[in-house]
């Protein structure tokens, strides 16, 4: 660091300090690369203004680098610069490629549909109202294109204005369980559609959503769950992550994003109980959950890392933000088993034998949103004296 601030005509005060935040979160050799890299850009001829230097750092692609991550954290935590727009920038990629994979005379359409959402949330940011998430136009986008790809490859159709209800009836068939989801997304793209005249009438005008309020999903009996707490609980070469993930998902009906988000402070070692997202009271873990977690703080240690997230990775190892949700998505993949399968087989039991208040209270949930996991038939192994040999369906 010295070598490089006498080169350095004017060398920033804030580059000691960055070396040392790349010290504590980097090996030597690794440090020294991006010391290196630095050098150049602030040895050059342009302004040596920490915006400019964090922009220039950015490389292309998908990911703006580890030297960029690090002067964004660095420089917005001590109030240098503001944050760059790489999480925008990877959301347009995403919507982009779901329009791309549209059949080539079907996209223009499709692609007005994204511009129209895009529109809709500048219009919601400057209004003060809560635009649409990045999750949801991607959601809506690959309705689209699944739809899209339906009357191309099934229907035979190339065409907006060919599109029927008996197409829309027959695509909503295909998956129940989205039924509402993609008729709200179809009503919005054929109202944009009639706007520009792709079409003359909304072909799903007059289709129902139907949605029941009853839960349809599959849960897991008790003989794979009691494999999978075997495997979690006793087999060391499970890696830490999926071991807590999925006892705190089997038997705390804990969701991905509460595990994600879960931070060292919300850990209570005195009483052995954890803060899990909304919940308004901290959960109790038992004596299984808690040495998962001891394993999990222990693989955490290891990295010696600031995060203060409980799961880190190699890549958010220097940073302080949570792993990312694709990361999470893939740690149950080994056993074959999701989360959520997991997190509906507990609430789908809590509910069918305790107070279903109770059980939305615990959760942090609306009382309605339990509800739907009541059953509306006794199992015959829940009626005594025999216990239940299998989760409700």
């Amino acid at each position: 660091m010295n070598h490089l601030a006498a080169r350095l005509v004017d060398p920033p005060l804030w580059l000691e300090e960055f070396v040392a935040y790349l010290a504590a979160r980097h090996c030597a050799s690794r440090c020294c690369q991006l010391i290196t890299t630095l050098g150049r850009l602030l040895a050059d001829e342009h302004s040596g203004h920490p915006q400019v230097v964090l922009e220039r750092s950015r490389q292309s692609g998908r990911s703006m680098g580890t030297l960029a991550r690090g002067l964004e954290e660095f420089f917005t935590e001590h109030r240098l610069a503001l944050p760059t727009d790489q999480a925008d920038r990877l959301a347009a990629g995403r919507r982009q490629r779901r329009v791309d994979a549209v059949p080539l005379r079907l996209r223009p359409a499709v692609d007005r549909y994204a511009q129209s959402l895009s529109r809709g949330r500048e219009r919601a940011r400057r209004a003060g109202t809560k635009p649409r998430s990045d999750s949801t136009v991607e959601s809506a986008l690959a309705a689209m294109r699944d739809f899209a790809l339906f009357l191309a490859t099934q229907r035979g159709k190339q065409d907006w204005a060919l599109v029927e209800v008996s197409d829309v009836e027959a695509f909503l068939a295909a998956q129940p369980g989205m039924r509402a989801r993609h008729l709200s997304v179809l009503r919005q793209f054929f109202a944009v559609a009639r706007r520009d005249r792709i079409v003359l009438v909304d072909p799903s005008r007059g289709v129902a959503a139907r949605r029941g309020r009853n839960f349809s999903g599959r849960t897991i009996t008790l003989d794979d769950q009691r494999a999978l707490f075997r495997r979690w609980s006793t087999d060391p070469s499970v890696h830490p992550h999926e071991a807590l993930l999925g006892l705190l998902a089997l038997l705390h009906g804990a969701a991905s994003r509460e595990l994600r988000l879960l931070r060292i402070d919300d850990i209570d070692q005195a009483v052995r109980s954890a803060r899990l997202g909304d919940r308004p009271q901290p959960v109790p873990l038992d004596p299984v959950s808690w040495a998962a977690l001891e394993r999990c703080l222990a693989h955490r240690e290891q990295l010696r890392t600031d995060n203060p997230h409980v799961v880190v990775t190699r890549g958010t190892k220097a940073l302080r933000s949570p792993a990312s949700s694709a990361y999470f998505s893939h740690v149950l993949d080994p056993a074959g088993v999701a989360t959520h399968r997991l997190r509906v087989t507990r609430l789908a039991d809590l509910v069918n034998t305790m107070d279903p208040k109770l059980v939305a209270a615990a959760f942090g949930m609306k009382p309605e949103g339990v509800l739907i996991y009541l059953a509306d038939h006794v199992d015959a192994g829940r009626l005594a004296p025999t216990r239940a040999t299998s989760a409700v369906t």
